[in-house]
C-alpha cells in the first residue's frame, strides 16, 4: 500500500562533509526570502536553517550554499541588490546550521514544525488537519484555508501567506510533502 510505504523509515545514507558548505547571515528575514528565490530561480543548490547560536547576528534564519560558489552565488545576488551580512565557512561542528524541521509520528497523525509553525496531516488520507504556531495576522486565514484540504490538491501556503509566519509554513509544508513522497 501507497501510505504504508509513505511512513516507513529510510535506510541512513552515509553523511556528506558539510566542510563544503557556507552560510550567509542576513540582516532581516525578508533578504533571506529573496535571496533564496533568486538563488534557487538561478538554478543554485541552497537551502534556509537556523544560524548556529555562535554567530546568530541578524534575523533567525540563514542560508547554507556551496563554498566553492561563494563568489558566483554573492555576484547572483548583487544583481538583485541582495547581499548578505557576512558569510561563513562552516568548518565545525559548532558553526554547523541548524536544522529548521522537527518531525513528530503520532500514530495516525504526522507533524512537521518549521521555525515557529506547525502543519499536521491524517496519515491515512493526507489531509491537512491542523495549522497551529506563529503570532503573525495571517495565520488564522492560513488555518481556515488549508485545514481539511489533502496535502497535494491544497493551496501552497506561499500563495496566501504574506507573513515569516506564511513563508515558515510553506516550509513545512514541503517538509511534509517530501516525507510523503520519499
Amino acid at each position: 500500500m501507497f501510505l504504508k510505504k509513505l511512513f516507513t523509515r529510510k535506510k541512513s545514507s552515509p553523511q556528506k562533509s558539510k566542510w563544503d558548505r557556507g552560510i550567509m547571515i542576513f540582516d532581516h528575514t525578508s533578504e533571506v526570502i529573496r535571496a533564496e528565490k533568486t538563488l534557487k530561480d538561478a538554478g543554485w543548490s541552497v537551502k534556509v536553517m537556523g544560524p548556529p547560536a555562535e554567530i546568530q547576528k541578524g534575523c533567525d534564519l540563514v542560508i547554507e550554499f556551496p563554498l566553492m560558489e561563494q563568489m558566483n552565488i554573492l555576484r547572483t545576488l548583487e544583481q538583485e541588490d541582495t547581499s548578505p551580512l557576512t558569510v561563513v565557512p562552516v568548518t565545525s561542528p559548532l558553526l554547523s546550521p541548524v536544522e529548521l524541521f522537527q518531525t513528530k509520528d503520532f500514530g495516525d497523525f504526522l507533524m512537521v514544525r518549521a521555525a515557529n509553525m506547525k502543519m499536521t496531516i491524517r496519515k491515512q488520507d493526507l489531509t491537512i488537519v491542523n495549522i497551529s504556531g506563529g503570532g503573525c495576522p495571517d495565520v488564522p486565514y492560513l488555518a481556515a484555508q488549508l485545514t481539511g484540504q489533502k496535502l497535494f490538491a491544497s493551496v501552497a501556503p506561499r500563495d496566501i501567506g504574506h507573513t515569516l509566519c506564511g513563508y515558515a509554513l510553506q516550509l513545512a509544508y514541503e517538509e511534509l510533502s517530501r516525507q510523503c513522497l520519499s
